[in-house]
């Protein structure tokens, strides 16, 4: 067995899910306290004036937040503001009208947001929450406090790119009142201060510009490797506080951080899998968990293969596509354990994911929309299908496969799925099923917990074989999938208990015992041969193979 595939020390237990992290709320605030508490400098100084707003987007965290401290320092007061986005919370996906925000990640948010509140309270400040448009809201509020800036973070992809535009073409529209003798004072307009800070290294400390960026990932994590280096974390003040002593009134008040109910969603508890605590004290707890407490960075280059369990990788992605856990505070503590404990390959693999991550990111600043288009970067023509039986298939996890069917019923019930995974149903999709890639990207963008638009897309657009990606037929065949990373079928049992009573070595390869493939395989494994023939007479007619120019 692979050691990949082998048993965890923290697996799921059938009729329950598994808390990510497995802290308790107590413990995971204590941790969150001290990560607060070793970050804070009190001989940082305040010189500014007058009032700031910081515009919470994807960043929902006080440590390590640029445009916080920023916004604190160039200020008197400061007001935290997030608007509840109607178009990314209510919205359908561009193509395929799926809904925008799926409600595992809404719930997930609104935990985050319940944190974030918490802890700026702990700060001295407080998060006001409104429903609608940041264009209609900011301004607004930015007027009604007399703020002179508004601080958030830089996003790179189309839609949240016009957001900044409306805000700014808002904000000119305002006129306060700022400084000076009475009599003298002089009108200006709000000023939109964007700060980037989503990756691991800084935008401006590449070696080439964005337009420059290396299309392959080797080349640019050299370059960065050798060439650039990490941005320490930003220090906190012990108080961000006060804020405004006035204008809340004129604006509301608070405001409340929505329900699923508010937002015409519900959820069913899944009693299977993991489940995920949004917040930024959840996600210090998962770090601390993860590297101190259990100690399972050592062993995660030969662990993150895996499939079943919540251990078998960091499990950060969802605080960091939230921006409730920075990139750069995980490097600093992976530094800290390889001082303290040990370093090696392991240690290392963290840090180069996340440059993987970093590297989508700068990609869709280069690309543009792209990357939502069907033929990607590399503007690749090709024929699929859009055939609504097929993808409703394998959305629901009837495809006849198992690991295929096992990794989208763990999607759907707790909106996670492996690495390893979505490369593998990504493959079925569009290689074996001919299927539209932007139908499986905008069906994860509903369902992900860690969904963000460069991460997501870029890893499709390179699954697709249209992103910038030299090979341009990555297949993943599925009997060496299952063999290597599922050997015992302990996964696709778990989550297809039909499959359970079979023996180890049949659990993936089920035959009659199993429903019908609804395709057939690309290319066919020794271990197929059985399923194919069985299935050969229950296939549709109207089959579908992708034609390629």
């Amino acid at each position: 067995m692979s050691a990949a595939a082998s048993s965890s020390s923290s697996r799921p237990v059938r009729g329950a899910a598994v808390p990510v992290p497995s802290l308790g709320a107590d413990e995971a605030g204590a941790v969150a306290d001290e990560a607060f508490q070793r970050y804070t400098s009190p001989s940082l100084r305040r010189g500014g004036a007058g009032v700031a707003v910081v515009w919470f987007r994807n960043d929902l965290r006080v440590l390590d937040n640029e445009a916080l401290v920023r916004a604190w320092a160039a200020s008197e007061a400061v007001l935290a503001v997030f608007c509840v986005d109607p178009r990314f919370f209510e919205g359908s996906t561009h193509y395929f009208g799926f809904p925008k925000t799926g409600a595992l990640r809404a719930q997930f948010l609104i935990e985050c947001l319940g944190d974030l509140k918490q802890n700026l309270r702990k700060k001295g400040l407080d998060l006001l929450v409104r429903h609608g448009k940041p264009e209609e809201i900011l301004p607004s509020i930015a007027k009604a406090v007399s703020a002179h800036t508004v601080y958030a973070h830089k996003e790179t992809c189309s839609e949240e790119l016009l957001v900044e535009r409306l805000v700014r073409k808002g904000l000119e529209q305002v006129q306060i009142t700022q400084g000076g003798a009475p009599g003298q004072k002089k009108p200006l307009n709000p000023r939109l201060q964007l700060i980037w800070e989503a990756t691991l290294y800084h935008i401006d400390d590449l070696l080439f510009t964005v337009n420059n960026l290396p299309d392959v990932y080797t080349q640019f994590r050299k370059a960065v490797e050798s060439k650039s280096s990490v941005r320490s974390c930003s220090k906190l003040p012990p108080s961000l506080g006060p804020p405004p002593s006035s204008g809340l009134d004129e604006i509301g008040g608070w405001g409340t951080i929505p329900t699923l109910e508010s937002l015409g969603l519900s959820v069913t508890k899944s009693e299977k899998g993991m489940h995920f605590i949004g917040g930024e004290s959840a996600a210090l707890g998962r770090v601390h968990e993860y590297f101190w407490k259990k100690d399972q960075l050592k062993v995660y280059k030969e662990t993150r293969n895996g499939m079943l369990g919540p251990d078998y990788s960091t499990k950060f992605s969802p605080w960091l596509a939230s921006g409730s856990l920075s990139p750069r505070y995980i490097c600093e503590e992976v530094k800290r354990y390889e001082k303290q404990r040990v370093a090696n390959d392991s240690t290392y693999w963290v840090l180069f994911e996340l440059i993987w991550r970093d590297y989508f990111r700068f990609l869709s600043a280069k690309y543009g929309n792209s990357i939502f288009h069907l033929g990607g970067p590399r503007k690749v023509v090709s024929k699929w299908s859009q055939d609504q039986a097929l993808f409703e298939s394998w959305r629901e996890g009837r495809t006849g496969y198992p690991l295929i069917d096992a990794n989208m019923r763990e999607l759907s019930a707790t909106g996670f799925m492996s690495n390893r995974g979505r490369q593998i149903v990504c493959s079925f999709l569009v290689r074996d099923m001919g299927i539209d890639w932007r139908i499986g990207a905008e069906w994860f963008e509903t369902c992900l917990l860690d969904y963000d638009p460069a991460s997501n897309y870029g890893n499709w657009t390179y699954g697709a074989g249209v992103g910038n990606d030299p090979r341009e037929d990555r297949y993943f065949s599925i009997p060496k999938q299952a063999k290597t990373y599922d050997p015992e079928g302990e996964y696709v049992a778990y989550w297809l208990p039909e499959l359970r009573s079979l023996a180890k070595e049949r659990r993936n390869f089920p035959g009659a015992s199993y429903i019908r493939q609804i395709v057939p395989l690309k290319f066919d494994g020794g271990n197929q041969k059985k399923d194919q023939q069985f299935n050969r007479q229950r296939r549709p007619n109207n089959m579908y193979r992708r034609q390629v120019k």
